[in-house]
């Protein structure tokens, strides 16, 4: 049988999906490396495309391959990755891996986007926003059926629009961005101290903590106002919901869809939010679908 790869590099591991041209799961890998050990992320991903086409029997049509960072004009390589994975910026897989074929690359953020657009929560939509909360927040964007990359790649980071121009930069030197608002990486700061992760803080608040909730509420109103914005820059038909802070279920849900209708502009039926349905593969299903059914 036919078959493609799609790779998701992360900071520490390497998750694979193998599928069919239309799509169809094969099989899943999820391989953990030494991010200290150099190169040992690319030597994971070379061992791992051999293993799939020895259990297969047979080499892939196709391979694709997803990494933060922002990926290179020609999509060859990653070509803006600072502080970590020293070895990836400009490194072309199709080299490396001695395929026949080009390899494909994306940002890890837009890869997930197009898995969930093919296979997942945005199955059949042409204009969709993705976000993820996790330590940081992450985001992707497609309008009229294309991924917005941009001039240096970098379209579709959500995470780094100011919701509070007096709050303190970001990652990127943005003020009071929404990554700051509502990212694992300042819940401590939030909550003055009283909260290691975001998810602890969502148990009080169901606990009935009022403190808490304060807190909690506040940051889900910051991303509230983040995606309406969203939609007068964007107009998506839905925004998809991911990351680790996403699996609170109904404590983020239920109020984010009151809070967005709050602060919408109302020109139709107003912008679908859902969760994410293809997990911690999402990047990889994406990788996959960016091989076999390129933009043209």
């Amino acid at each position: 049988m036919n078959y493609g790869v799609g790779i998701d590099l992360g900071g520490s591991s390497v998750k694979a999906m193998v599928v069919t041209l239309e799509g169809k799961a094969l099989a899943r890998y999820n391989e953990t490396f030494d991010p200290g050990r150099p190169m040992h992320f690319a030597e994971t991903i070379r061992a791992l495309t051999l293993r799939i086409e020895q259990e297969r029997a047979r080499p892939p049509e196709r391979i694709g391959l997803s990494a933060p960072g922002l990926a290179a004009k020609d999509g060859q390589s990653i070509a803006f990755m600072p502080g970590r994975l020293h070895g990836l910026v400009g490194l072309v897989w199709r080299q490396y891996l001695h395929t026949s074929f080009p390899i494909p690359v994306l940002n890890d953020a837009h890869a997930a986007l197009l898995g969930e657009v093919w296979l997942g929560a945005a199955r059949g939509c042409d204009n969709v926003i993705m976000i993820t909360l996790g330590t940081g927040v992450g985001g992707a964007a497609m309008v009229d059926g294309h991924l917005l990359r941009g001039h240096t790649g970098k379209a579709g980071h959500l995470g780094h629009v100011t919701v509070d121009r007096h709050g303190p930069p970001d990652i990127c030197d943005m003020p009071g961005s929404l990554e700051v608002a509502i990212g694992n990486c300042s819940i401590r700061e939030r909550s003055a101290g009283r909260f290691d992760t975001t998810l602890d803080l969502i148990a009080a608040h169901l606990a009935g903590d009022t403190a808490a909730s304060c807190v909690w509420l506040e940051s889900v109103k910051a991303l509230a106002c983040a995606i309406g914005s969203f939609t007068n820059v964007l107009d998506p038909e839905i925004a998809v919901i991911g990351g680790g802070i996403a699996r609170a279920g109904a404590a983020l849900f239920e109020p984010l869809e009151r809070l967005v209708r709050e602060v919408e502009w109302k020109t139709g039926g107003g912008v679908k939010i859902a969760p994410a349905e293809l997990g911690e593969f999402a990047g990889a299903f994406g990788a996959a679908r960016n091989a076999l059914q390129p933009e043209h």
